[in-house]
């Protein structure tokens, strides 16, 4: 396994030949509150070469599960993981630049919030038998502005995927992602 920090890239399917896909985990602990607690929703952008979303059907998250040919599909998560995306590399088309991979504080579960109490943030990629090939551990910020977050994002290069590190914070939310990825949230 190797640990990556924020602007970092790696290569995938060159490196590791016969790669099917892989597993995108993302996960993060709370500091405890006495008063609301921000909760993290965590969502995938599959994204053309311009690097916005190709239609709002290609964002997945826990209410749109899958993209269309089930290329890209929301696993939800498991004992050490908050949330998972499982990627099959054969199934996602050819118009597919890049595949982003966020967390936001949605504030329709316990109102608004920001990633203030928010610890331990991180994204592993892993085969698709769960063993980790790469994983970033999002540095800890000042979260008391940042309301969504931007761990990394896989990308074509050539023929090969690759995964990038990134820990891009938005102080504005999902408008900022809205914004960014040309989607209508």
């Amino acid at each position: 396994m190797a640990s990556m920090v924020a602007g970092s890239n790696a290569p995938l399917t060159a490196e590791n030949p016969g790669l099917p896909g892989v597993i995108i985990a993302m996960g993060w602990s709370a500091v405890p509150s006495n008063g609301p607690q921000s909760e993290l929703t965590s969502m995938a952008i599959v994204c053309g070469a311009d690097g916005r979303a190709l239609s709002p059907e290609h964002l997945v998250f826990f209410n749109q599960l899958t993209t269309a040919g089930g290329g890209v599909r929301f696993a939800g998560g498991e004992a050490r993981d908050a949330e998972q995306v499982d990627v099959e590399f054969a199934r996602v088309p050819a118009d597919v630049a890049k595949i982003s991979f966020l967390a936001y504080v949605d504030p329709e579960l316990r109102g608004p919030g920001t990633f203030a109490a928010v610890r331990s943030a991180y994204i592993r990629v892993a085969r698709p038998d769960g063993s980790e090939l790469l994983r970033f551990d999002v540095p800890e910020m000042h979260g008391d502005r940042i309301k969504a977050m931007m761990f990394g994002e896989l990308y074509r290069h050539r023929d090969d995927w690759k995964f990038r590190a990134l820990g891009q914070g938005y102080e504005n939310g999902l408008v900022g992602v809205a914004q960014d990825f040309g989607l209508d949230l």
